[in-house]
């Protein structure tokens, strides 16, 4: 299936004009949190992909989540939900570049909409064992999870990353190993079913 946005095309859906909408009624704000939560985590891994920064991401689809709120009224049930979200998601993720400045490469809109496009469905792709990788990340302890971020979200580099914490490189080498053993066995774990 997909989507219908009743919004002018070409038009962000932030910035479609309306008619005060009426207000959702009890069944229709029990499936927009159903909708929401059932893919809140594909929805992040989405802006994530075109942020490159998982606290920017989480912001962006905060705001992107209360435009979906207010803009839910023009969602067609039993449409596809995830093209909708992440069409309001991309240009939430373009509004804060523009706002922020944030953005490493300056493409123009053609081609960021077909790269977005592409990454909506690698997302949509993503292996279970990813998400419980995600999983077993969130349950590292927090300096472990700023030096996986460090190293493998921002792209530091590892010598950097010891120059900034005034240690060897070799210490963050075996660090990353530790961690990387650790969580290889969780998501073993989650893989086999046996939860933590």
């Amino acid at each position: 299936m997909t989507a219908v946005l009743l919004h002018t095309p070409g038009v962000p859906p932030d910035q479609v004009q309306t008619d005060h909408p009426a207000p959702l009624t009890p069944e229709r704000q029990e499936e927009f949190v159903r909708l929401l939560n059932g893919t809140h985590a594909m929805l992040l891994r989405y802006v994530l992909s075109l942020v490159a920064n998982r606290h920017d991401a989480e912001d962006v689809l905060q705001r992107a989540s209360v435009l979906m709120w207010k803009r839910f009224g023009t969602f067609e049930s039993g449409t596809d939900f995830v093209a909708w979200a992440t069409t309001i998601a991309f240009y939430e993720v373009k509004n804060f570049q523009r706002v922020t400045g944030r953005s490493r490469l300056d493409f123009d809109d053609d081609l960021m909409q077909t790269l977005a496009a592409e990454r909506a469905q690698h997302v949509l792709r993503w292996s279970p064992r990813m998400e419980a990788l995600e999983v077993c990340v969130e349950k590292l302890d927090p300096a472990q999870r700023k030096l996986v971020e460090k190293i493998y979200t921002q792209g530091i580099a590892v010598g950097e990353v010891a120059r900034q914490q005034g240690r060897a490189p070799q210490t963050i080498y075996n660090q990353l190993n530790f961690i990387r053993r650790a969580l290889t066995e969780c998501v073993e774990r989650r893989m086999a079913g046996a939860a933590p």
